[in-house]
């Protein structure tokens, strides 16, 4: 189903830019976590923060990339579901908790068995009664493709699923994001992502194919030399193809919100799956003029941002 969109920001907020940057540097939101590691089957480990206040409920947040649980949007909508009364848990992908995973593999655009292992963890060993699956960009992509891939098998607590400014086409959007006015997030990105790429091949010397005397300047080179061949997807163009949410989506059989802006420099045509959610039973698509790349700023009184209401909204109608 495709719904029209209420947002409307202040003035400044009408360049997508601003909307994507402002949130990420200067929003202050007061929500504090508590730290669990779970130990994977792989001898890896994933580390969750909560932030409980003794309910049924709650919802499991997935971060961008390179974020982590300390991200505004993290924080925000956690403390917005915590004002309405769940439990919020944040999934910290291998490798962003603040320490390196031990592992050569890391975390993806599909890395959805390590949600499905959370996911078991929580109901194994918390009371839930209900639970809500919520993912930002790349986080938001392993949200859709990991509800598509259950599909009607879906655990029967996990009552809906939010993804707020997601790449669907996973190609397609990395020929925006190589496009000259995403030049600073891209750098941004890489000089993360690097980081973890020099350790990476210190620590296993000879299973990283890159030879090149610099680091990689594009997501083409990184995913090309680290993501795609050490998780088994062979080259960077074949990982973006097969991990990209678009395929998964028709599977979907829960209430799922999508909301991508149509300023998000981010994105391009093909990830606003309009045909998909025109006959969609269960997929709702909400495509506002503004909001940038996960941000939706607004300022009232309670703090909450139009994405945080949104949410809020769509898991109690």
């Amino acid at each position: 189903m495709i719904h029209t969109a209420s947002y409307r920001p202040p003035f400044p907020f009408r360049f997508g830019h601003l909307s994507t940057i402002f949130p990420a540097l200067f929003r202050q939101v007061d929500c504090s976590f508590e730290r669990e590691r779970l130990e994977l089957e792989d001898g890896d480990f994933i580390d969750l923060d909560w932030s409980k206040v003794g309910s049924s409920r709650t919802i499991l947040l997935l971060h961008g990339l390179e974020g982590s649980s300390d991200s505004r949007y993290i924080k925000g909508m956690a403390r917005a579901f915590n004002r309405a009364g769940w439990d919020a848990v944040a999934l910290n992908f291998r490798g962003c908790s603040g320490e390196i995973n031990r592992k050569l593999i890391g975390y993806h655009m599909g890395a959805t068995a390590d949600v499905h292992a959370v996911i078991q963890h929580l109901f194994t060993h918390y009371n839930y009664d209900r639970l809500v699956l919520c993912g930002f960009s790349l986080g938001g992509n392993v949200t859709l493709k990991y509800l598509g891939e259950q599909g009607k098998n879906i655990h029967p607590e996990i009552t809906h699923g939010l993804a707020f400014s997601v790449p669907v086409d996973i190609p397609n959007a990395n020929i925006e994001l190589a496009k000259w006015h995403n030049r600073i997030y891209i750098k941004r990105f890489l000089r993360s992502l690097n980081e973890k790429l020099k350790f990476k091949m210190k620590t296993y010397p000879g299973q990283i194919a890159w030879t090149k005397q610099r680091l990689p300047r594009s997501f083409q080179e990184f995913d090309g030399c680290y993501t795609a061949p050490v998780h088994g997807f062979g080259t960077a163009e074949n990982y973006w193809e097969v991990n990209s949410s678009k395929h998964f989506i028709n599977d979907i059989r829960i209430p799922t919100l999508l909301v991508n802006a149509k300023d998000d420099s981010f994105l391009g045509d093909s990830c606003y799956p309009y045909d998909i959610a025109d006959d969609h039973e269960f997929f709702h698509l909400t495509t506002p003029k503004y909001g940038g790349h996960v941000g939706f700023i607004q300022f009232n009184e309670n703090g909450l941002y139009w994405s945080e209401e949104q949410a809020l909204t769509f898991v109690n109608s």
